[in-house]
């Protein structure tokens, strides 16, 4: 039985997508549920799974193509012996069965192969495919040894439009389409600095109490909430939760010429993956303990690494929190995740020489930067903001008795 195998419904947010990785070829046998192409959007990359056991035996739209919702980009043929019909006709084709497969590496190349070869510049005529029919698979050319290129060599293009050159002097250069989701990311970035009068403003504090609480109870913590480690973001997300209820302007959005006074928390984290930066959502962060925070988020950033994540936990968001201390920056100026109207950067913590009350101690210190559109939010109500979160993480208690 013939199965169209149709691209996802796409939300209304997304207009299109593209065929990002074909994971498997017409004649492949493929189980139920495998995984067979990846499908790249301009939020997340979406799987596409056989339906039934059987093989494709058609590849309607190849890698880089641009597809829509449901559109059809493959026939799949069900049953467990639909692949080999498929490779028998193949090899008839050739006109000398497994000999003219072996002179054609062309096509014994998965496309995912293809891409790495021409990254690591591996020479696909000297490796041997482990893959069904003797194709060359991904783990073969990682497990290839690179050729050292001992002559200038011409650019090469995968079906991916990567390039790999080689000047005269051995200098190599690789050409990269951007990706989606980066295009995505540049084109927001770009709107947000071009379109809000963005402003940032900074404060330090003094992290020692959080770290002396963190310290004291991160064991019993631990064993409390079911292995749940106690981190800093917790603190952080709990202490904007309260500063954006004491100043609503922070919590806003612009929506044409009105302003949009948001009744709820929902609270946007910064991760990011190898592709760029995604911000998944905690909604209704003034419903959540300090333990589901810390759950929520660690489950954001594994799944944002293996692209896991779904739009509609990357929709909406209210406020954004970015911690670029993980990295190590000391200081940074955040951009705003518009429509919303300011974004929180966590930094560094950083021992420094402080005066406190007349005496000179060593504190681990943080800097914090606010940035927001000023067309909302004026700098008295920006810095109270961020005064309210350095008062409550220095003095933790505030946050239990909202003080």
């Amino acid at each position: 039985m013939t199965i169209e195998i149709k691209a996802p419904t796409f939300p209304e947010s997304v207009q299109d997508g593209s065929i990002a990785t074909w994971h498997k070829q017409p004649g492949e046998a493929v189980t139920r549920d495998e995984l067979i192409v990846d499908i790249e959007t301009d939020k997340v990359v979406l799987e596409v799974v056989a339906p039934a056991d059987g093989a494709l035996t058609e590849i309607i739209k190849g890698e880089g193509d641009v597809i829509l919702s449901n559109e059809v980009i493959a026939h799949f043929e069900a049953g467990a012996g639909a692949a080999a019909p498929v490779a028998d006709a193949a090899n008839a084709a050739s006109g000398n069965n497994s000999s003219a497969d072996s002179s054609n590496t062309e096509s014994l190349v998965n496309p995912a192969a293809k891409k790495i070869a021409a990254e690591k510049g591996v020479d696909l005529a000297g490796v041997k495919g482990t893959g069904k029919d003797g194709r060359i698979t991904k783990e073969d050319v990682l497990n290839a040894p690179v050729a050292t290129p001992s002559a200038p060599a011409a650019p090469t293009t995968s079906n991916t439009n990567i390039s790999v050159n080689v000047s005269d002097n051995g200098r190599v250069e690789k050409r990269v389409p951007m990706t989606r989701l980066r295009a995505r990311i540049a084109e927001r970035l770009l709107d947000a600095s071009q379109n809000s009068a963005m402003l940032t403003t900074f404060n330090e504090v003094n992290m020692k109490p959080v770290m002396d609480l963190r310290k004291k109870y991160k064991d019993h913590f631990e064993k409390v909430h079911n292995g749940s480690r106690l981190g800093f973001m917790g603190f952080f997300v709990k202490a904007a939760v309260e500063a954006l209820r004491r100043i609503p302007a922070v919590n806003a959005s612009m929506d044409g010429s009105d302003i949009v006074y948001h009744g709820y928390q929902d609270i946007g984290v910064a991760v990011s993956t190898p592709k760029g930066l995604v911000v998944p959502v905690l909604r209704n962060a003034e419903n959540m303990g300090i333990a589901d925070v810390e759950n929520t988020i660690r489950d954001f950033g594994m799944r944002a690494k293996d692209g896991k994540l779904s739009i509609e936990e990357m929709t909406g968001g209210t406020f954004t929190i970015t911690n670029g201390g993980v990295f190590g920056s000391l200081m940074s100026t955040p951009i705003l995740n518009p429509p919303q109207a300011a974004i929180l950067g966590m930094h560094k913590i950083q021992e420094r020489p402080m005066a406190v009350d007349g005496k000179v101690e060593i504190l681990p210190m943080m800097y914090l930067a606010l940035s927001y559109d000023h067309r909302l939010i004026d700098g008295k109500e920006a810095v109270q903001f961020l005064v309210a979160i350095k008062d409550m993480l220095e003095d933790p208690a505030r946050m239990l008795l909202e003080v």
